[in-house]
């Protein structure tokens, strides 16, 4: 309903911000389009003016997490690294960035399951296209001959990479109160590294 593109960016982060404050603490089922609007500071009526549904608000949030996570771990590696260097490089930076948006990543993978079929299907390729920024550096790897793996592994390489990413985030509860980011970051990637190099 709203014409004034600078002020739809702004209504929506503000929307972004109030909703994955209360999906940490309610759920996204127990929280209400009116708790959202109040904690984005403005009416029930505004709010409708941006969306349609509650979903629609999911939505953006996944949306926006995604976007920040691709935009902040591109520019993190466009550095002059190179060999396995390149892939140290590329897990560290992937894992600073999951430490940035630790709350965001969180609803979005608890939360997700509630998005309208069409919204998941788009979120989820969100998720391959952030999958395949780390398979590209694993790829370079493997075509310098600093490694040795085929294409099924390449793939599966940079989803286990990925998934210890998450993991600082959903085992936080355990793992934080062990390790600092650095720590967990050098044992995660020599655990990884050992096992590829050994082959």
């Amino acid at each position: 309903m709203v014409k004034d593109q600078l002020l739809i960016k702004k209504r929506r982060e503000q929307m972004i911000k109030a909703a994955v404050t209360l999906f940490i603490q309610k759920g996204f089922h127990r929280t209400t389009t009116r708790e959202i609007a109040k904690e984005s500071g403005f009416s029930i009526g505004t709010l409708y003016e941006y969306i349609g549904s509650k979903e629609d608000i999911l939505y953006l949030v996944c949306d926006s997490i995604y976007d920040q996570v691709s935009e902040n771990l591109k520019k993190r590696l466009k550095q002059d690294v190179e060999g396995i260097d390149s892939l140290r490089y590329a897990i560290a930076a992937l894992f600073r960035v999951i430490d940035d948006l630790q709350d965001e990543v969180l609803v979005m993978y608890q939360e997700s399951k509630s998005l309208p079929k069409e919204a998941l299907r788009y979120v989820l390729q969100k998720e391959f296209e952030m999958t395949e920024l780390i398979q590209e550096v694993i790829q370079e790897c493997v075509t310098k001959g600093h490694l040795e793996l085929t294409d099924q592994e390449i793939y599966q390489s940079a989803h286990n990479i990925l998934v210890q990413a998450h993991m600082w985030t959903f085992r936080r509860w355990a793992i934080q109160n062990k390790y600092t980011l650095d720590e967990y970051t050098e044992i995660q990637t020599n655990l990884f590294l050992n096992g590829l190099l050994k082959k």
